[in-house]
């Protein structure tokens, strides 16, 4: 009996040591998990964020061109107010960016420092500050929101200024910039669907007819304002 209870115990210990092992096992399968979600999140957001913005610079520059098309046949007079509005929407959307994030960094940061006041002192508030500067190292950066914003916008804004750069007659050039922005809207309609996994068709369909609703309004009351020699 004593040579049983002897060859008992060490399965008993190797059977806990086991249950522990998988236990440890499964706990940091569960954390991977998290951070792959986590980080899935956030490459969403800024993937979105990128596409919006390049939309917006697409929309903002072929829409000013189809302005200045409406009045003017000359190409430079053209070229120039896209360039003029490239630089324009670039330096707005990165000012506008970074005193958003910065205003959301803030909130966050008053915050953790709400919640530091309020914790008792000991090894669990050591815990818990370790845990809220794992925090702070995850809060956005506004110098790199400004500049993601600023780049997405100008990568927009860059394709119908291409489209018109090279072709001389007045009326093709803006059916040109008509196609090629519905063309890009159509990309990035598909790729902000494919991001925020919902149906590419519908999502392209509502980018396109926003864009041409744009161009069309910009170009209409532009030429209404200069047939009537306001």
């Amino acid at each position: 009996m004593a040579a049983l209870r002897t060859c008992e115990q060490p399965s008993l210990s190797n059977l806990e040591m086991s249950i522990h092992v998988t236990n440890v096992e499964k706990d940091y399968q569960i954390q991977g998990i998290a951070d792959d979600e986590f980080d899935y999140s956030q490459r969403a957001q800024w993937l979105r964020a990128a596409v919006l913005g390049a939309n917006d610079g697409l929309v903002s520059v072929a829409s000013l061109m189809m302005g200045v098309g409406a009045v003017k046949d000359d190409i430079k007079a053209m070229i120039l107010a896209g360039f003029a509005g490239l630089v324009a929407g670039a330096c707005s959307m990165a000012i506008g960016e970074f005193v958003s994030v910065y205003t959301q960094r803030d909130i966050e940061v008053a915050q953790m420092k709400r919640e530091r006041r309020m914790r008792e002192s000991g090894d669990e508030e050591t815990e818990r500050q370790r845990e809220r500067e794992r925090e702070r190292e995850k809060l956005p950066n506004p110098g790199q929101a400004a500049i993601a914003s600023a780049l997405a916008f100008s990568v927009g804004a860059v394709v119908p200024l291409l489209a018109a750069a090279f072709i001389r007659q007045h009326k093709v050039r803006l059916a040109v910039v008509v196609v090629v922005a519905s063309l890009a809207l159509a990309v990035f309609g598909a790729a902000g669907a494919v991001i925020g996994r919902t149906p590419a068709v519908r999502s392209s369909v509502r980018v396109l007819i926003g864009g041409w609703m744009a161009m069309a309004i910009t170009f209409g009351l532009t030429k209404l304002i200069g047939s009537t020699g306001l």
